[in-house]
């Protein structure tokens, strides 16, 4: 189960984000995909916030997740997205333990940059988990007549919300994928992450999500009649793509995405009993010897300047969830 517990359009005036100009020759040519401007207003980022809440809600009171797909995507569609597939064919008749979401007090971080795809982040409170933690969902669009999508969501403590760059006029400053001046380029950051989970290294401070997890996982490996092996990739691109912006300290806060195989062997003799319903939900094939689970994570990490002492990308938070399973 992921730890999101049971989480779950505004199109601006067109004309906002043109800018014309006039050639020699006297033509008009469009330069709105060249100026850096605000990926949206206070008002719309709200009012997305909004939207996704109430569908959210909806599609978890139903175990439906037709009713908040347009809303979702990335690796909260797909981590929520197999929570809601499983909860339906456990509770068909909706989610018996469904108790509505409310994020409040809600603070938009929203970047001023050029082109498409368009982003921003709401900081917010919420009425589950505990009463000083701060849910930060990331917004994108691919263009302007596309609508909000959630696609990051992730927990961070009061502590742990970094503050951020901030123009004039209270813009924050966005960090590309290949951004040169950080530890990782965050376009590296899932690549990197997978080879430190496979052979360790020193790119990641230590903690859960990496030393603690490397330990358990060399732990677990290798049991009196079963045996799990681990493979891990990354999800560098498209609706997956990382995100990030930059901090006071001169690095930045980066969102990126993993996919995550764990194969349970047993011994001949030996049988490995399913007994999670959530697991039962998503198998397909049949439990004979092997049983392979299938998760999407997604991580959020302070990404150091490269001149910074120390250098290690540490942890903030990540948000793992079941998407599959299959038996052989």
């Amino acid at each position: 189960m992921s730890t999101l517990g049971r989480l779950r359009r505004a199109v601006p005036a067109v004309a906002a984000g043109i800018v014309l100009s006039v050639t020699v020759s006297g033509c008009v040519v469009v330069h709105g995909e060249r100026e850096f401007l605000p990926a949206a207003t206070t008002g719309e980022a709200a009012r997305a916030l909004k939207d996704f809440t109430t569908a959210y809600n909806k599609a978890d009171k139903a175990n439906d997740r037709s009713l908040d797909a347009d809303r979702v995507t990335g690796p909260l569609a797909a981590i929520d997205g197999a929570k809601l597939k499983a909860g339906h064919k456990n509770n068909p008749s909706g989610n018996p333990n469904h108790a509505p979401l409310k994020l409040t007090d809600a603070k938009f971080v929203i970047p001023k940059k050029a082109g498409w795809p368009r982003w921003f982040v709401a900081d917010t409170k919420a009425n589950k988990g505990a009463a000083d933690s701060h849910w930060l969902l990331v917004f994108t669009r691919g263009d302007a007549n596309d609508i909000w999508q959630v696609s990051y969501l992730t927990v961070l403590s009061a502590g742990d919300v970094p503050t951020f760059v901030r123009d004039k006029d209270g813009w924050a400053e966005p960090v590309t994928a290949d951004e040169a001046e950080l530890a990782v380029e965050p376009k590296e950051l899932g690549r990197s992450y997978a080879a430190y989970l496979k052979s360790g290294g020193d790119t990641f401070a230590p903690g859960t999500h990496t030393s603690a997890w490397r330990a358990l996982r060399k732990k677990n490996a290798a049991k009196p009649g079963l045996a799990r092996q681990y493979v891990d990739e990354p999800l560098p691109s498209g609706d997956y793509a990382p995100v990030g912006l930059r901090t006071s300290n001169g690095g930045a806060l980066v969102f990126f995405s993993t996919r995550h195989f764990e194969k349970q062997t047993a011994a001949q003799g030996v049988d490995i009993n399913v007994t999670d319903p959530n697991i039962k939900a998503l198998l397909t094939g049949e439990v004979k010897q092997s049983l392979t689970l299938e998760f999407v994570s997604n991580q959020a990490v302070l990404d150091p300047s490269r001149t910074a002492s120390g250098k290690k990308v540490e942890f903030l938070s990540r948000v793992q969830g079941l998407t599959g399973a299959r038996g052989e």
